[in-house]
């Protein structure tokens, strides 16, 4: 998959002439209740205590709290939310969670029927749910929203979840209009490696959207052959342009390959905090010459009628 030239002029003259759905406030809820990772009890305190590890090629540590926060951006006004293509798979259409498994049953059993709240075309984030099929290369679109809670939360204690390409590559979600976490943790960054270029989330109860390009990691036995590659535009905006990704970045040790299926389940993350999402789509990309269709031009025409 080729994505360095999707965003052209045309590209963008495009997505600017597909319909806008206005932003719809989302009402209050009341705060649930959060636990950071490992031993750390609470996401405030986890706050304060990030992993610390070197990234490789990099001169910063995950989570790094010297590293600079991207420059806030308003992005262009309505947030677009575009119906799916033809050749899309409609992964939630705000009715029902059809194309989505919970979590697995005690025992390694099969995994459960997805518990999560589904209503007024939307999906409200509590246990993590993952799609029943399978995906490698593709383009996915979503919209998500976090919702006004204790003020008294921040950081990543607050509208805290994810969408993880294959249950291992986490473009982060989060409560980030005015609620500043490590910089590679806050919405829109590909957690514990990079931040996005720029940070342009609306406000809590204001709808954002992800348009991702992913192309997945090739293997040959323990070998990286080819890393994997994330293109984002976040509310049109685009904050990474095909950033190799140096491994996992859902599970400890981060920027750590292991080798895996070519396809594997894309998953929405419940974390802390209430988040929801809505109009969710994915298109495999398979890349060029894929028609079963050929140009079989007229024969020319004899002069006179001949």
């Amino acid at each position: 998959m080729h994505t360095r030239r999707m965003f052209g002029t045309k590209m963008f003259a495009a997505l600017a002439a597909i319909p806008a759905v206005a932003q719809q406030a989302a009402p209050p809820q009341a705060p649930a209740a959060g636990k950071g990772r490992g031993p750390v009890e609470t996401p405030e305190e986890y706050e304060k205590h990030p992993e610390g590890s070197p990234i490789p090629g990099q001169k910063w540590k995950v989570h790094d709290l010297q590293r600079p926060l991207p420059p806030k951006v308003t992005p262009g006004l309505p947030i677009l939310s575009p119906a799916s293509p033809s050749d899309a798979i409609v992964l939630f259409d705000g009715k029902d969670l059809s194309q989505w498994s919970g979590g697995r049953g005690r025992g390694g059993a099969a995994p459960t029927a997805p518990t999560n709240k589904v209503e007024n075309g939307y999906v409200e984030m509590g246990p993590t749910i993952a799609t029943k099929e399978k995906f490698g290369d593709c383009q996915l679109h979503l919209e998500w929203t976090t919702l006004g809670e204790d003020p008294t939360r921040h950081g990543q204690g607050r509208g805290n979840s994810g969408v993880t390409m294959m249950g291992r590559y986490e473009i982060q979600v989060l409560s980030g209009y005015n609620n500043p976490s490590y910089s590679d943790g806050g919405a829109g960054s590909l957690y514990g490696l990079y931040p996005p270029m720029v940070n342009p989330t609306r406000p809590e109860g204001e709808w954002n959207s992800y348009d991702v390009f992913f192309e997945a990691p090739q293997f040959d036995g323990d070998k990286v052959v080819k890393p994997a590659y994330v293109t984002l535009i976040f509310n049109g905006i685009l904050v990474h342009h095909r950033v190799a990704l140096l491994g996992t970045t859902s599970t400890l040790p981060l920027a750590k390959y292991t080798p895996h299926a070519p396809e594997e389940s894309l998953s929405l993350q419940g974390h802390t905090g209430k988040v929801r999402f809505r109009n969710i789509w994915i298109r495999r990309i398979k890349g060029y010459d894929t028609g079963t269709e050929y140009f079989h031009p007229d024969p020319p025409s004899t002069p006179g009628g001949h």
